[in-house]
């Protein structure tokens, strides 16, 4: 019943805004990626375009290849962001069983600050293999701008924000990371992307203190970093993030220099 609702919810916004994010299925190796995407308005498979990719959340994971546009697709469906900032927009669905990031949760304990441990070192890790092939099959499909690349997410999709761009400090030209986190120790290979960190104060699910530690490590190091606090704000701090009526001009103000 609660998937019956998400659909309807889903399919509501794709009247509301008259623009459908198309599906398709990503297979890599043994594992398979279904996604969505959002092609610009008058599409031209010969003009290069921006690439923004959002990364949900663990409440949407699965293989329906819906659920995982339930928040933010809509931002991008609307007829001033599409007539503001062409672009191509997808989001990816995480397999129910696995994760964005290689962080180890443990839900036995009370701690907010224990609840989710952070690799010191980046190591392989298999999901983002996966979504690290996605983006290069995104870049033989489409003509992508390599100057033009963004990527962020919610809770579990901000936490594999900041481990992709850790996995690839040259390739994104701006990041969003929500209510997410990382360990500081990983802020060397993250302190060359711009990135906009948001979280609420409030969150009972990760710790804020998880954003604010990455906030201090990149600031250390003079970083194009900055940090949105909400007071009050539980964990769905993605609708205050996604409000911000500045993100979307912040996003597309960066371009990567190579």
């Amino acid at each position: 019943m609660k998937n019956y609702f998400y659909l309807l919810f889903i399919l509501g916004f794709n009247l509301i805004y008259g623009q459908r994010y198309e599906p398709d299925i990503f297979v890599h190796q043994k594992d398979t990626l279904p996604f969505r995407v959002l092609l610009p308005k008058n599409f031209n498979p010969q003009k290069y375009y921006p690439l923004v990719m959002v990364l949900h959340g663990s409440g949407e994971r699965g293989n329906d290849n819906e659920l995982q546009l339930f928040h933010g697709s809509s931002l991008f469906q609307s007829e001033d962001f599409r007539a503001k900032y062409p672009a191509i927009v997808v989001f990816p669905q995480c397999p129910l069983n696995s994760y964005w990031a290689s962080v180890k949760e443990d839900y036995q304990t009370s701690s907010l600050e224990k609840k989710y441990t952070y690799a010191k070192s980046l190591q392989k890790y298999p999901q983002l293999e996966t979504v690290e092939a996605f983006m290069f099959f995104l870049e033989e499909r489409y003509r992508i701008d390599p100057k033009r690349r963004y990527v962020g997410g919610l809770s579990m999709g901000g936490m594999g924000t900041f481990e992709l761009v850790g996995r690839n400090p040259d390739y994104f030209a701006a990041a969003f990371p929500i209510c997410g986190g990382a360990n500081p120790n990983w802020a060397s290979l993250l302190s060359q992307t711009p990135m906009w960190i948001f979280h609420g104060e409030a969150d009972d699910v990760v710790w804020v203190e998880h954003s604010k530690r990455m906030f201090r490590a990149l600031q250390k190091l003079n970083a194009p970093v900055k940090l949105t606090l909400y007071p009050d704000v539980d964990h769905d701090s993605w609708h205050n993030a996604f409000a911000e009526p500045d993100l979307i001009k912040w996003l597309f103000s960066h371009q990567k220099i190579n």
